[in-house]
């Protein structure tokens, strides 16, 4: 017979632990554009993903700053895609794509996707993800895109919408 300082394998569940001893990936949310945003040509511009697919806690504005702020200190994966169209009469006007991760107003990394040159193309994607570090107090991140149109006086140059997303979560175990 098992004593009651025993634990028999397989016997502890995660369902009968209490709540909280288990590390999460929280603070975590998913955003994206919930339809197409006009940008200014080569110019990076804040993607404002209004339509959240998940935020734990609470920490993206999805209305105004569109800015990820955990209030817990950690490593975070974060991650982003940029999908941009350029239309107006010149239908394959995007030649570069980017996308920028920004912390506290200031660039912390960037991605270009795809030079296509000297050929343009309808759409461009960049996807990309990166480890960001947080302090849990006043740190917060937001994602920018930048589509070049090859035919500036283009007026049609966009992020595509469901295509355009930006998440992040925290790490466990770092």
């Amino acid at each position: 017979s098992v004593g009651a300082s025993q634990i028999v394998d397989a016997s502890i569940t995660s369902g009968k632990l209490a709540s909280g001893v288990l590390p999460t990936n929280t603070p975590s949310f998913e955003a994206r554009l919930s339809g197409n945003q006009s940008v200014n040509h080569n110019t990076f511009t804040k993607v404002q993903a209004g339509d959240e697919i998940l935020d734990t806690d609470t920490a993206y504005d999805n209305s105004s700053n569109y800015r990820f702020t955990p209030q817990v200190a950690g490593k975070y994966f974060v991650y982003g895609s940029v999908r941009g169209f350029a239309g107006g009469s010149d239908p394959d006007g995007v030649r570069i794509i980017a996308l920028a991760f920004y912390k506290n107003g200031s660039q912390v990394r960037d991605y270009n996707g795809f030079d296509s040159d000297p050929n343009e193309m309808r759409h461009m994607e960049v996807t990309a993800g990166t480890i960001i570090e947080l302090n849990g107090s006043s740190d917060y991140l937001e994602l920018y895109g930048k589509v070049y149109a090859e035919n500036t006086s283009n007026s049609g140059v966009e992020f595509n919408g469901n295509q355009t997303y930006f998440g992040a979560y925290k790490l466990i175990g770092v």
